[in-house]
């Protein structure tokens, strides 16, 4: 966020800090069959999931549309792949550290605009439907990290009976 934070700002970076570690806590140990099976019967995998995370919600939201990156609007209006399939021949670390790697731009993105600042662009393909800050995007993007954090959770009670967190027995 900006370079002098509010404590709003502080407040969501520490919070949206906190699901982005709670997706990598999910699959923390899980093999690469793990990582890559289908639990569910929609059929994405849990290695999926975090591409899903990394490309279309980190990448996307802050470096293209907050930021307005030229390469990655293009790569996005470009692309047509599925990011929730990933090939079997991009290994699961790959995954993670993109993950990673775009958290950390995305950081880096957030840190130099306010709350209030609109988007520096804005996909034609969501028709009406606008996000019209920045505070706006954090909050979409911790809402779309935390659901999808529940879903690592499930999937990885599936997979070997891993709980994340109980607070009641």
């Amino acid at each position: 966020m900006p370079s002098n934070p509010t404590g709003e700002s502080q407040a969501l970076a520490r919070w949206l800090k906190g699901q982005r570690e709670h997706v990598l806590e999910a699959v923390e140990g899980l093999g690469v069959e793990d990582l890559r099976r289908q639990v569910l019967p929609s059929g994405w995998t849990c290695l999926g999931l975090v591409n899903h995370l990394s490309l279309d919600v980190e990448r996307f939201w802050f470096q293209a549309v907050v930021a307005g990156e030229q390469p990655v609007i293009e790569e996005v209006l470009a692309s047509s792949e599925d990011a929730w399939n990933v090939g079997a021949e991009v290994p699961p670390e790959d995954v993670l550290r993109g993950y990673r790697d775009n958290v950390e731009r995305a950081d880096a993105v957030m840190a130099g605009r306010p709350l209030d600042a609109a988007p520096a662009w804005w996909p034609e393909f969501f028709g009406s439907w606008r996000l019209h800050s920045v505070r706006e995007v954090v909050l979409h993007v911790m809402t779309e990290t935390a659901t999808h954090a529940g879903h690592l959770d499930a999937a990885r009670e599936l997979i070997d009976g891993k709980l994340h967190l109980v607070l009641a027995e």
